[in-house]
């Protein structure tokens, strides 16, 4: 698989080999040794959800508190999404920028982000389901979202009239994030991440900095 840098710093996209024959595809959607080699630490699996909805749904942006933070590796099993990472971490080089990354059952991308970054997906079809692990359960005191239709973002979402939970509607912008002070602190993401397991030089073991 090929693994790059998005423009936002702390973001992946993993773009896998697919072997494909008369009888369908195979692919590896996911190495753990692979992820770890390119983003310096291994992904620690705490939890795995399922999100399938219908055409023009977006979903986020939301964050957690960092510590603990909760990194995320995506995937599109069925139909197109356009996944979305925003920088919300306060005092970043990037803060208040966002990407997206086109996830469908054809090439099969991934997307990996780091404690801290915000995300957000707009489904692009019908049944759009994503596949998605977790380095932290769920908890939702520590959970929150930004409005994903902020002008200050400024995400160019690809429907007209996005469909919104009531909690997603309800989301502070991003101005208000931060004055409330619920925003992720970048240099506390960047301990954080840094206090991570990370790979031994001869083959994978694994230590804590």
């Amino acid at each position: 698989m090929e693994i790059r840098e998005l423009g936002i710093a702390g973001a992946w996209e993993i773009l896998p080999r697919t072997w494909t024959d008369p009888r369908g595809v195979f692919l590896e959607w996911y190495r753990f040794d692979r992820l770890a080699e390119v983003v310096g630490r291994p992904l620690d699996l705490a939890q795995g959800n399922i999100s399938v909805s219908a055409r023009g749904v977006v979903r986020g942006v939301h964050f957690a508190d960092v510590p603990p933070g909760q990194a995320k590796y995506v995937t599109c099993v069925r139909g197109a999404a356009l996944d979305v990472v925003v920088d919300l971490r306060v005092g970043s080089p990037t803060y208040g920028r966002w990407e997206g990354v086109r996830l469908d059952d054809v090439r099969r991308r991934a997307v990996y982000l780091e404690e801290g970054l915000g995300h957000a997906v707009c489904a692009l079809t019908d049944d759009m389901t994503l596949n998605y692990l977790c380095s932290a359960t769920y908890n939702p005191a520590a959970e929150h979202a930004v409005h994903p239709l902020d002008p200050e973002l400024g995400i160019d979402w690809p429907v007209d009239d996005p469909v919104l939970s009531e909690r997603d509607a309800a989301a502070p912008s991003l101005a208000d994030a931060r004055a409330a002070g619920i925003l992720p602190d970048h240099a506390a993401c960047r301990r954080t991440v840094e206090r991570g397991p990370r790979p031994a030089a001869q083959g994978w073991k694994g230590r804590s900095l």
